[in-house]
């Protein structure tokens, strides 16, 4: 393999070995760095520092959020998806175009926006909170903004997908009779599950380790609304490096487990639909 890429890029050795240094540097050695300032606590200590009562509600609210956030995702991209491609009206490269704002925009704006919009004086809130709707300061609105931030990850991964399904087994389907979901069940939707297993997992993992926007709306209350990477910087600010630390190392191993195990399901689906 390496033989036959040298052949067609020239200069491979030379760029492979800048792509490992700059990779090594921006990911591997901060990361090594993470595990050896963790590795300097004893195992008491380190087990004292990430399981304490407040660090396991921070755990659970992080990753109960962000998968909320990402199956909201998975309705919520695919469908406007499904729009963009499938249908033609004014207005429509504008909200191509506005799909992607969430990666270009700060996070931490986004935060400052939808916590102005769910107070109780906000345009949303003022409407919301005497039906009992509470948005701001609340896990419902650590939710809102993780969806924000996680939507482009899902319409981008099924929207090229979507436009390079063949429409000749659309129409041999409904010449055999099928209805219309049954096509979408039958035909579309298989075609699309790894796309929508990609989407989810770059959503989740967005969501994981989001801090701008969720510091702003959810409040940061301890044992209610605080999530893990917050919980982090508050060790730090305690100027308790180990402790946060460990709880980082805690997160990254999580994290790493579950991308790892959604990654074996998208190759599953892959090679299954094939």
């Amino acid at each position: 393999m390496a033989r036959n890429n040298s052949r067609i890029l020239p200069g491979f050795s030379l760029t492979l070995g800048y792509t490992m240094f700059y990779l090594s540097v921006l990911v591997l050695v901060p990361i090594a760095a993470c595990f050896v300032r963790a590795g300097q606590l004893s195992a008491h200590e380190f087990w004292s520092a990430v399981w304490t009562e407040r660090a396991r509600a921070a755990y659970l609210l992080t990753f109960g959020s962000s998968l909320v956030a990402a199956l909201v995702n998975v309705v919520l991209g695919a469908l406007i998806a499904w729009v963009l491609v499938r249908y033609s009206f004014p207005g429509k490269r504008l909200i191509d175009s506005l799909v992607d704002l969430p990666l270009a925009l700060p996070t931490a704006v986004g935060g400052l926006v939808y916590a102005s919009l769910y107070v109780k004086s906000g345009w949303l809130g003022r409407y919301l909170v005497p039906l009992g709707i509470q948005g701001a300061y609340t896990r419902l609105g650590i939710v809102l903004v993780l969806v924000f931030v996680g939507l482009p990850f899902m319409v981008r991964a099924v929207q090229p997908v979507l436009e390079d399904l063949d429409a000749e087994e659309e129409e041999a389907s409904s010449s055999l009779g099928a209805t219309r979901f049954q096509t979408f069940r039958h035909v579309i939707l298989p075609a699309l599950y790894p796309a929508i297993i990609t989407g989810f997992a770059l959503a989740f993992a967005r969501s994981v380790g989001e801090y701008g926007s969720v510091v702003f709306i959810s409040g940061n209350m301890p044992f209610r609304t605080e999530i893990a990477p917050i919980l982090i910087v508050a060790r730090l600010e305690e100027f308790a490096y180990g402790e946060a630390t460990a709880i980082a190392v805690v997160l990254l191993l999580i994290s790493l487990g579950m991308l790892i195990l959604i990654n074996l399901l998208e190759s599953w689906t892959r090679r299954h639909a094939a």
